[in-house]
């Protein structure tokens, strides 16, 4: 165990050095990521969104997934280089719910 100055309470033991844990390195850059918005068709209930939102969160790229009710939009943070459009379009369609992307 690495010793350091005394402690900082005062007394003659030193204190141990603690290991401070390496930061990992983001996955993706902010600079890749893109914000996509899909307009869903066809979900009535809160489980809709919660399978919708599952579904595409278990892509490779994406960072989140929100889904809103009311307005049936599906909003994506995602690298596009890992998660293209079409492979979101394609997951919301696997959950059982057609999907176009929209500009709002």
């Amino acid at each position: 165990m690495d010793v350091a100055a005394p402690c900082s309470l005062g007394c003659a033991q030193p204190s141990p050095r603690r290991a401070v844990p390496e930061r990992e390195e983001p996955t993706v850059s902010i600079e890749t990521l893109n914000h996509t918005i899909l307009r869903a068709e066809g979900f009535a209930c809160p489980s809709c969104v919660r399978t919708i939102e599952k579904q595409v969160a278990r892509l490779d790229g994406v960072e989140a997934v929100k889904v809103h009710f009311a307005s049936s939009r599906v909003e994506v943070v995602h690298d596009a280089d890992r998660a293209p459009l079409d492979t979101l379009v394609s997951a919301v369609a696997k959950a059982g719910y057609p999907a176009t992307p929209t500009a709002f």
